[in-house]
């Protein structure tokens, strides 16, 4: 664990910045892999997983792993098992859900409550499977609530149904569900201006990058702060 005055990826300036230490857990998809962020006096995981198009080095995902451990939150970065096996296309839902499911007891093994989440696809698992595992709360970000183009083809059934507290972190312009396309419901929605599925926002845009990402840690911190 090192102390530094670095900036995290938020914009934030932290204070304590402890060294990641991976852990690799069977499930029965395959062996998946815990990227764990501690924090130093935790009272809950935050645990997130990747989308179907990338791993957990997502400037989402990064972002909260750099500036939640100085909260109290320990950060698990879970990456699936079609990931850690370096295939380049992600298996069906089921099998998604199989792996989460496999890993869960790691995620849990603290004794502290758990927030499942995810971006994208690792979002669709958390909301399909955290109640059925205990999970404290989802934090969904980028759910992708249609296939682009394809509003008719809503997967909004699967966040109504997380039947938790439930934060959505949804870009401004993103393509798999703009924020005004969602349905209304038992959840949080909070919106990151002119951000697309990655929540990268484009040059023009009256915000920056790392103002973009300060927003969605801010959402997410406030929203997790809540809980306690």
């Amino acid at each position: 664990m090192t102390e530094t005055d670095d900036k995290t990826g938020s914009g934030r300036t932290r204070a304590y910045a402890p060294a990641p230490r991976t852990e690799t857990v069977p499930t029965d998809a395959g062996d998946a892999r815990i990227t764990w962020i501690d924090a130093k006096k935790p009272w809950t995981v935050l645990a997130v997983s990747h989308g179907a198009g990338g791993g957990i080095e997502a400037r989402d995902l990064q972002a909260l792993a750099a500036a939640l451990p100085a909260e109290g939150v320990t950060v698990a970065l879970v990456e699936q098992p079609w990931r850690v096996a370096g295939k380049k296309v992600a298996p069906a839902p089921k099998t998604l859900d199989t792996g989460w499911r496999g890993l869960w007891p790691a995620l849990a093994a603290s004794g502290l409550p758990v927030i499942a989440g995810g971006r994208s696809a690792g979002a669709r698992v958390a909301c399909r499977t955290g109640a059925e595992l205990g999970a404290s709360a989802v934090l969904a970000l980028s759910f992708p609530l249609h296939p682009p183009g394809k509003p008719e083809k809503s997967r909004g059934d699967e966040l109504l149904g997380a039947g938790l507290p439930t934060l959505v972190v949804q870009g401004g312009n993103d393509p798999f569900g703009k924020p005004a396309e969602f349905p209304e419901g038992p959840y949080t929605l909070a919106e990151v201006p002119y951000g697309d599925h990655g929540f990268a926002v484009p040059k023009r845009a009256p915000l920056g990058q790392e103002e973009a990402l300060e927003t969605l840690v801010g959402a997410v911190s406030g929203w997790i702060a809540a809980l306690r």
